[in-house]
């Protein structure tokens, strides 16, 4: 059972940002792993929420969890991609929908 959550933004003017969310969400829905989105939109507390726990005041999304522990953000996570380690990256057991990474 996976606790992953992704703080993501539902209102965000930057491309950049709305693909790398997509990139995220798309390859964890891939791969069937449960997630649970953050919308830091919602206020200016979950914004600061994530930062504190991501400890850089200018962290933008997605960031990524595995319930309090941080893996990382969008480039940790396509590091992991690239490298096959996103298990390892999502700091889970092996998946057996997983075998291909």
């Amino acid at each position: 059972m996976s606790n992953i959550k992704i703080y993501y933004t539902s209102v965000s003017c930057s491309r950049e940002v709305k693909q790398r969310q997509n990139e995220v969400m798309r390859i964890l829905d891939t791969y069937k792993v449960k997630y649970e989105l953050i919308d830091i939109a919602v206020s200016s507390q979950v914004l600061e929420e994530m930062r504190t726990k991501v400890a850089s005041p200018k962290a933008a999304p997605p960031q990524i969890f595995n319930g309090q522990e941080y893996c990382g953000d969008f480039m940790t996570f396509h590091d992991a991609k690239e490298n096959k380690e996103i298990l390892k990256f999502l700091k889970m057991e092996k998946m057996d929908n997983f075998d291909k990474w």
